[in-house]
C-alpha cells in the first residue's frame, strides 16, 4: 500500500483515483501532479516504483500545494480569526450553524445536530 504524504491510498485503484484520498487533492490537481511527474494515470498504486512512489512526493512538495495536515490547519486559522474578529461568518461558525445564508428553519440539521424536542408546558392551574 503505497503511502504518500502521510495518506495510505487504496492499491486496487488507479494512482488518478488514489491521489484523491489526500486532503486537499481533487481530480484536475491529481491530473496535474501526474503530468508533471510523468506517471501514468491508468497504473494501479500497488504497482507504483519506490520512485515514482518519491517522485509522487516531491512533485507535491514543489508545487507547493497545502494538503492534509497543512491544510486543515490553514482552515482553523481562517475560521478562528473570523471568531475573533466576531464577524457575522464567525459567530454562525462559533454557534454550529450554517454560514453561508442556508435557511434553518426546516432544515440544517447536520450543522445543527439531532433534533431537540421541546414538549409543551402545561399550564399550572392557580388556586384563587
Amino acid at each position: 500500500m503505497p503511502r504518500i504524504k502521510g495518506v495510505d491510498v487504496p492499491p486496487q485503484k488507479r494512482i488518478e483515483a488514489s491521489l484523491r484520498y489526500i486532503r486537499g487533492v481533487g481530480l484536475t490537481t491529481a491530473k496535474e501532479i501526474l503530468d508533471k511527474a510523468k506517471i501514468d494515470p491508468n497504473t494501479r498504486a500497488k504497482d507504483l516504483t519506490d520512485e515514482q512512489v518519491a517522485k509522487l512526493t516531491a512533485t507535491i512538495n514543489q508545487m507547493e500545494l497545502p494538503v492534509e495536515g497543512e491544510l486543515r490547519r490553514i482552515v482553523n486559522q481562517n475560521i478562528r480569526r473570523l471568531q475573533e474578529i466576531r464577524c457575522y461568518r464567525g459567530e454562525r461558525h462559533k454557534a454550529g450553524l450554517p454560514a453561508r445564508g442556508q435557511r434553518t428553519r426546516s432544515n440544517a440539521r447536520t450543522r445543527k445536530g439531532k433534533r431537540k424536542t421541546v414538549g409543551g408546558m402545561k399550564k399550572t392551574l392557580s388556586k384563587k
